[in-house]
């Protein structure tokens, strides 16, 4: 069975002061919480804060972007031996945000999840269309291309079952839209049998495949309870601390 995954990314929100703040008091909503896998994805700066707030919690630590190189003459950017020293677990990469606003490619995609995994983080690889891409019937064309360019070229076997895909309809981000129950459903099913066919039965059944677009506590139920929908990736939403112990709550395996 696999273990429900819920990661909040805060995006470009929160101080150090209020990362800490936050952390402090999520760790004791969830304390209980051992059926759920739990992460914060911090602002580069908060980090190392949530990460020692959350130290032995049953709490996660992400950062929400990597480069792809070790080091180098990158100015402004952060490799995954930079998070991983900072306390990250985890690592947010190609999120529509950064595909949308910074030009990211399903290339560049590729090398940012190879060098999460050099850096021994587990990445979080996002992948979604467009609403003109859905209402001009792309959907599964745009995740069959994110996948084969994006994924596939550089995640190997071993690190499949590992992975942490998440689905997120561009057009529901931030929208206040959500896909439907049976949308949601019908694009993971699709996801889990192309990662079936390139890694086989056992790791596309053990990789978790999360839902992220407007995911709320008055729908999380909902979508959880699909038997493809392993948990969520939450953006504001998760901002209040007691909306986002509510959502962690309501995706808990008793609860659905």
């Amino acid at each position: 069975m696999r273990i429900p995954f819920l990661a909040a990314n805060w995006k470009m929100c929160k101080t150090v002061q209020e990362a800490f703040v936050y952390a402090r008091e999520f760790t004791r909503l969830v304390k209980d919480v051992g059926d759920v896998e739990i992460v914060l994805a911090a602002p580069f700066t908060a980090l190392h804060t949530v990460a020692e707030a959350t130290r032995n919690t049953n709490v996660g630590v992400a950062g929400q972007n990597l480069h792809f190189e070790r080091e180098g003459a990158f100015t402004g950017e952060i490799s995954g031996m930079m998070l991983k020293e900072a306390g990250a677990e985890y690592v947010i990469v190609g999120h529509s945000e950064r595909r949308t606003l910074f030009g990211e490619t399903d290339a560049m995609v590729s090398k940012k999840i190879a060098a999460a995994l050099a850096a021994n983080l587990t990445p979080i690889a996002c992948i979604g269309e467009t609403l003109d891409e859905r209402e001009r019937g792309e959907t599964f064309a745009v995740l069959d291309r994110q996948i084969r360019d994006g994924l596939v070229p550089s995640v190997p076997l071993t690190a499949a079952p590992a992975l942490v895909v998440a689905y997120e309809p561009v057009w529901a981000i931030g929208t206040g839209r959500t896909a439907t129950t049976a949308q949601a459903q019908e694009a993971h099913a699709h996801v889990r049998r192309r990662l079936r066919e390139a890694y086989g039965e056992e790791a596309a059944s053990r990789c978790r495949i999360i839902y992220g677009g407007s995911v709320k506590p008055g729908n999380v139920r909902e979508l959880v309870t699909q038997p493809d929908v392993d948990g969520g990736l939450v953006g504001g939403a998760s901002l209040d601390v007691n909306a986002f112990a509510e959502i962690v709550a309501k995706s808990r395996p008793e609860a659905v």
